[in-house]
């Protein structure tokens, strides 16, 4: 009876516990900006982390570093103290993140730790508790707190953007530089059996005779190596040329990757952003993981109509946040953050029987009828969750709805 009387008060604890965390959740991870707390939250870490840049920029100076050094030190204890909180915070709200509610608490918080954003943190601040118990010096290990600056993407589309874009396009990017490094090899190759004895202090060897080609190849043209044979001058243009179709390519393939990434989406769909959504929050890692390249966010201001009567059934769609009206055969239904619709016409490859329209100010995710059956073919079990919860969506809303009639 003790332990039961014990455990019975520990219970209220427990819940003002899970309260509190999933309230810190909310601000550090899936506010982003949208409530207050959130927003004065993200505005605190992006002016801490520039300023951390800044001081690191201002160290390097020698009349800086001798006149500030105590009030940099100063400052650099009080960014790891607030660095290495929020940092804890993470690992302690882990829990809370819908991808990992179903692990145990420990394997959640460890999963969460080796996430890239995570070890990001953890590589910020280790340096500076390291220095501390080693006695090297770990200086320029303390250039790690530029990797915070990655940290900005969660905070900046256009940057999330093109971190994508280099992710998606890191087969073409791979190929274009293997092209380099074969030009590179058969360029300095060349050039040392042709200037090798000429030249040997330049191009005595292949590795010598690289930086030559490297040079020459990303059209810098240092000057302090030149070839002096009419037959090594004719290898330098061909050299030239070939750099610059080369270099060319990667440009090309970021460029039309990024504008093909503006044209799929309005803004970026984050983890946070989908974790709002039941239906989608109920995926597995893997499975939101797979899904969350597929999605295209809108956002749009009340009294927009999203689908048109009549309207081929293309897309699915998930609403983030706001409310939207539909026209049915059941009626009007309301649709509020959490919901899904159009899925009707999706699945029976039909038409809308009634137009969709905005009742306020909406954030909706929207995933393309071809997606959908890319994501079936690739991910089944994630394109039969989503039939099935949508299934029993449109059950319960049509529920609804009789029950309202009768």
């Amino acid at each position: 009876m003790q332990y039961k009387a014990a455990r019975l008060s520990t219970l209220p604890q427990e819940a003002g516990n899970k309260t509190l965390r999933r309230r810190i959740y909310e601000v550090i991870e899936v506010g982003h900006g949208e409530d207050r707390a959130s927003k004065v939250f993200d505005t605190f870490i992006v002016t801490l982390i520039l300023l951390n840049i800044a001081a690191f920029i201002a160290e390097t100076v020698p009349e800086i570093r001798a006149k500030w050094e105590g009030w940099l030190y100063e400052f650099e204890v009080f960014s790891v103290t607030v660095f290495t909180i929020e940092y804890l915070l993470r690992l302690w709200t882990a829990v809370e993140v819908p991808y990992l509610a179903r692990m145990t608490p420990s394997k959640a918080r460890l999963t969460m730790a080796f996430r890239p954003a995570l070890l990001i943190d953890l590589f910020a601040i280790l340096p500076f508790y390291l220095s501390h118990f080693f006695s090297i010096d770990l200086r320029v290990l303390r250039t790690l707190r530029l990797l915070r600056f990655l940290k900005l993407s969660r905070y900046s589309p256009a940057m999330y953007t093109l971190i994508r874009v280099l992710a998606n396009e890191r087969r073409a990017l791979l190929g274009a530089g293997l092209l380099l490094a074969t030009a590179l090899l058969f360029s300095s190759t060349l050039m040392y059996y042709v200037e090798g004895d000429a030249q040997p202090d330049h191009f005595g060897s292949v590795p010598n005779a690289a930086w030559w080609a490297i040079s020459t190849l990303t059209t810098v043209g240092y000057g302090d190596v030149t070839p002096a044979t009419a037959l090594g001058k004719v290898i330098g243009g061909l050299t030239m040329i070939v750099g610059l179709c080369i270099l060319a390519l990667p440009v090309a393939i970021i460029s039309t990757g990024f504008a093909q990434e503006l044209q799929r989406r309005d803004f970026v769909v984050t983890w946070s952003l989908m974790s709002r959504i039941p239906l989608l929050a109920r995926l597995d890692a893997k499975g939101a993981a797979e899904i969350m390249p597929l999605l295209q966010a809108h956002n749009f201001p009340p009294n927009v109509e999203v689908i048109r009567k009549g309207a081929p059934g293309d897309a699915i769609y998930f609403i983030a946040s706001g409310t939207v009206n539909a026209e049915t055969e059941d009626g009007r239904l309301t649709y509020a953050a959490g919901d899904v619709f159009g899925v009707s016409a999706v699945l029976d490859n039909d038409v809308h029987k009634g137009a969709v329209v905005t009742s306020s100010k909406c954030r909706l995710l929207k995933l393309q009828k071809e997606d959908f059956h890319r994501l079936a073919a690739k991910q089944p079990h994630v394109a039969v969750h989503i039939r099935n919860l949508a299934a029993g969506a449109r059950r319960a809303a049509s529920d609804s709805t009789q029950a309202v009639s009768h």
